[in-house]
């Protein structure tokens, strides 16, 4: 069995090689590349994170997959506030902007439309899913 870490490099070598065009599961997904800086480490760690467009906005999901704790790249942005994001073959630093409210209740509600795994990861866990919106740093 491959660890997720090794899933993970895989899944970002194939978005790099092929300009964010993926194959296999994430061959129709909204699959962006997220680059933050380790909390702890305060070396870059990139994840492959789903999203959801919202105008210029690109939208991700702290879900770990409906685990109890916030996924590692969620806690480096609350440390570090600093992102860069790439998208197809599009690369920038982002502005990252932590939803809350009806903003945030909205934009989930969204997601779970579009993809219905995520409702599930609300249910799996106790903790409330975070929603940050990523958009190009002006």
């Amino acid at each position: 069995m491959t660890d997720s870490r090794s899933y993970n490099e895989k899944v970002i070598d194939e978005f790099r090689s092929n300009g964010g065009v993926m194959s296999g599961n994430y061959a129709d997904a909204p699959l962006l590349l997220l680059t933050t800086v380790g909390a702890r480490s305060g070396q870059e760690r990139t994840s492959p994170v789903l999203y959801l467009a919202d105008g210029e906005r690109f939208v991700v999901f702290a879900s770990n997959g409906g685990d109890a704790r916030h996924p590692a790249w969620y806690h480096n942005l609350v440390a570090n506030g600093r992102a860069v994001v790439e998208v197809g073959a599009q690369r920038f630093e982002a502005a990252v902007e932590f939803t809350s409210g009806a903003e945030r209740d909205e934009l989930f509600a969204k997601q779970v439309a579009v993809n219905s795994a995520f409702g599930d990861f609300q249910r799996r866990t106790s903790r409330t899913i975070p929603v940050v919106a990523l958009s190009v740093r002006s």
